[in-house]
C-alpha cells in the first residue's frame, strides 16, 4: 500500500524533557511509551497514482470534513461510505483503517475521535501545546505540521503569554531555524499535556502557512474518554 522510506530508527535528543523518535515502521510507535520520548515519526511516501487521486478529491471537495468516533471493526466500511465514488476510495481508506487499527491497539482503546479534514486555510496558526494524552496526526497531501524541540522553547510564551505578539516576535523561539516540519505522508504521535508526566512538556507545534491555493488533507486521532 505505502513505499516505505528505508531508514533506521533514530532518536534526537532535543532536552532532558524528551526526545523525538524516527522510523519507516509503524510499528516503532511503541517508542512513544519511553518516558523521555515527545513525539514518534514514522516517514513514509505513497505513489504518484494515489497522490494525483488525492489532488483530484481536494479540488472537487474543498469543504469536506468527516468527523466520527469509531472503532478498527467499523472504520473501513464507514471510511469507503463516505469517500465513496472517489478514486482514492480503496487506498485511502484502508490506510486510514491501519492508522485507527494501530492506534486503538497501541493505546488499548475500544474508539477513536477521528478527523478527516480539507483545509485551505491555518486551522492553527499559533505555536501551541494540546491538551490531550497524544495525538496521531498525518497530512495526505500539503504542507504538513510544524513543531519546535523542547530545548528551543520558552513555554512562558505560549497562549496569553505572548502579549498579542505574532510567533515570530514572541521570543517562544530562539531562530526561525529551530522550526521543524513533518513531510507529507509522515505520520506523527504526539505527546500532549494530559500525558501523565508529561505535564508542562506537551509538543509545541502549529499549522503550516499555505500557499495560494493550496489545500490540504489532514488526518487526526484522539483518545475518547
Amino acid at each position: 500500500m505505502t513505499a516505505m522510506k528505508q531508514i533506521d530508527i533514530t532518536q534526537t535528543n532535543y532536552s532532558n524533557i524528551g526526545t523525538i523518535s524516527e522510523s519507516d515502521e509503524l510499528v516503532n510507535f511503541t517508542e512513544i511509551y519511553q518516558e523521555r520520548c515527545n513525539m514518534v515519526i514514522c516517514r513514509r511516501s505513497f505513489s504518484p497514482d494515489f497522490l494525483s487521486a488525492i489532488q483530484d478529491f481536494l479540488l472537487s471537495n474543498n469543504n469536506f470534513q468527516f468527523e466520527k468516533i469509531v472503532s478498527p471493526h467499523s472504520i473501513l466500511s464507514e471510511m469507503y461510505e463516505a469517500l465513496q465514488g472517489f478514486n482514492c476510495m480503496l487506498e485511502l481508506s484502508e490506510d486510514i483503517a491501519e492508522l485507527v487499527d494501530m492506534f486503538c491497539s497501541l493505546f488499548e482503546l475500544k474508539h477513536a475521535g477521528l478527523r478527516l479534514t480539507v483545509l485551505d486555510r491555518i486551522m492553527c496558526p499559533r505555536f501551541h501545546v494540546d491538551k490531550v494524552p497524544c495525538r496521531l496526526i498525518t497530512t495526505y497531501l500539503g504542507s504538513a505540521t510544524q513543531w519546535l524541540p523542547n530545548y528551543t522553547v520558552d513555554r512562558s510564551k505560549l497562549g496569553t503569554g505572548n502579549n498579542g505578539l505574532p510567533d515570530e516576535l514572541s521570543d517562544i523561539y530562539q531562530s526561525a531555524k529551530d522550526i521543524q516540519q513533518l513531510n507529507q505522508c509522515d505520520v506523527a504521535l504526539m505527546k500532549g499535556e494530559l500525558w501523565k508526566g508529561n505535564e508542562n512538556a506537551g509538543l509545541v507545534h502549529r499549522s503550516p502557512s499555505l500557499r495560494t491555493g493550496e489545500r490540504r488533507l489532514l488526518l487526526t486521532l484522539d483518545f475518547i474518554g
